[in-house]
């Protein structure tokens, strides 16, 4: 895994991008056989887009974009075995070597010069390992965020809403990642559309992309044209925020409970607040991390009341985080008063889903129309 936001061009201040593949062959104990075989993830590949410098020369886009073609299309790099700072053998079968001592940076832990297994290409004085590790098998994968390319895609897709009977398209926030009601503009574009048996499907205009949309955004065509498999993530809704803030083993809601738990105070939220905490953390359109700023914001003013006060219980309900309400507290001989509240609301949210699950009776024809009209007495 390597982040390509310190990446330059080979001679400037900054990491080499044959760094990724360096650290690789560290993650495979400097097996070049296991290090040829491997995976490569460059996060922030947007970040390197070519910059619309008006001076100068871009060494961190476009630059990092040329290094980056060798690497991904097959090629044989020249890895040196770098000391880590923490002292210490740098791969396999390397041995301590009985010199002196050094202090160079880029020197071993003596003079003398360690075997070292097989795959290295050379050996040089001060610990120098060279190690020659072929790119042709290594799978690299491509991630970013891609900030605004929904936009270039829409733009080339769809039409213009001026005139009678056009369709008026609503402005989107650069970070939204899913359109409501382009059921026809999807199918003309998608393979195998199949609609959600005639309910309003969200769509990503991320699936669209084309080989000429990256151009746009500033990807070089031969770097392109060296990714043949494109794919698209849909922003987390509000059922996976949930599941983020509840399920994970160090979960956010986790962590709070234990921050209270220290100072003897109890904290528990209902069904129908960790609903709106992230129906609140959707609407920042940070994904995940807007989970912590609603509850930073939440329970700001409790982590400092309550600790050290005759607070021992913290309850956290559906108005209280619609900060209509500041949070329950309770005293210490209130539990049972704590524990029926909590039980009260978690009923009035199962009814309030049940009945919304069940919902009302659609209306398909006349004859049922006229049978629903004539249950309910009007004439």
């Amino acid at each position: 895994m390597s982040d390509c936001t310190p990446f330059t061009q080979a001679g400037y201040i900054g990491e080499d991008a044959d760094v990724c593949v360096q650290r690789l062959l560290a993650a495979s104990n400097f097996d070049v056989a296991r290090a040829e075989s491997g995976i490569i993830c460059l996060d922030e590949v947007d970040k390197i887009a070519t910059a619309k410098v008006s001076h100068g020369k871009d060494v961190s886009g476009e630059g990092v974009q040329q290094a980056l073609l060798k690497i991904i299309e097959g090629t044989t790099l020249q890895i040196q075995a770098k000391q880590e700072r923490g002292g210490g053998a740098r791969g396999p079968g390397s041995s301590s070597g009985g010199g002196s001592p050094t202090n160079s940076p880029l020197g071993g832990g003596g003079v003398g010069t360690g075997s070292v297994g097989g795959g290295v290409g050379s050996s040089g004085a001060a610990g120098k390992d060279f190690y020659n590790v072929r790119t042709d098998n290594i799978l690299f994968i491509f991630t970013g965020a891609f900030i605004g390319l929904q936009k270039i895609i829409m733009d080339r897709v769809s039409r213009g809403s001026i005139g009678f009977g056009q369709p008026v398209r609503a402005s989107n926030a650069p970070n939204q990642t899913s359109l409501k009601g382009e059921d026809e503009l999807f199918k003309k574009f998608l393979p195998f559309f199949t609609s959600n048996d005639g309910t309003e499907q969200d769509h990503n205009p991320l699936d669209l992309v084309e080989p000429g949309d990256l151009q746009k955004y500033g990807l070089i065509p031969e770097l392109v044209g060296r990714i043949p498999v494109s794919t698209a993530l849909s922003a987390l809704d509000e059922e996976a925020l949930v599941r983020v803030l509840m399920e994970p083993r160090n979960s956010l809601m986790r962590q709070y409970e234990q921050l209270f738990l220290l100072s003897g105070v109890e904290l528990r939220f209902t069904s129908g607040a960790l609903r709106e905490v992230a129906k609140a953390a959707l609407g920042m359109g940070t994904g995940a991390r807007g989970l912590r700023t609603v509850m930073e914001r939440l329970l700001g003013d409790a982590m400092f009341e309550a600790p050290g006060s005759s607070v021992k219980y913290i309850l956290v309900t559906e108005i209280v985080a619609q900060k209509k309400q500041a949070p329950i507290y309770l005293a210490r001989g209130q539990q049972h008063k704590f524990h029926a509240m909590l039980a009260t609301e978690e009923e009035e949210w199962e009814r309030r889903t049940q009945n919304v699950s069940e919902g009302p009776e659609e209306v398909q024809s006349f004859e049922q129309y006229r049978e629903k009209a004539k249950a309910s007495g009007v004439a």
